[in-house]
């Protein structure tokens, strides 16, 4: 059984993926932010030259790097990613009304 490739930092999650599903329209998020910190300002961002962040119709964020990259954010360790495709994962909290992203 072939193991994924996965990182963590803090709420977000990304799983390497072999390839980014065509057929869907995406946009590029043109600072790279894959998640907002709320409380402390403080941002899951990836940072390199050759690195797309693209979101889905659907708002499912995707990350492409040509080359490898980090994942940085000030209170978490900053995290080598190599080259590759990801799709990035929020970390979920329960609510009894509503499903609800965790926010920093």
């Amino acid at each position: 059984m072939k193991k994924e490739k996965l990182y963590r930092q803090g709420d977000v999650l990304l799983r390497k993926v072999s390839k980014i599903k065509g057929g869907k329209v995406y946009s590029e998020v043109k600072d790279k932010i894959l998640a907002r910190g709320e409380v402390t300002g403080h941002n899951h961002r990836i940072e390199g030259a050759k690195a797309r962040v693209l979101r889905s119709a659907s708002g499912q964020l995707l990350v492409e790097l040509e080359e490898p990259a980090k994942l940085v954010h000030e209170e978490h360790g900053t995290i080598e990613l190599e080259a590759g495709n990801y799709e990035v994962i929020r970390q979920r909290e329960y609510d009894p009304i509503k499903e609800r992203l965790v926010s920093d």
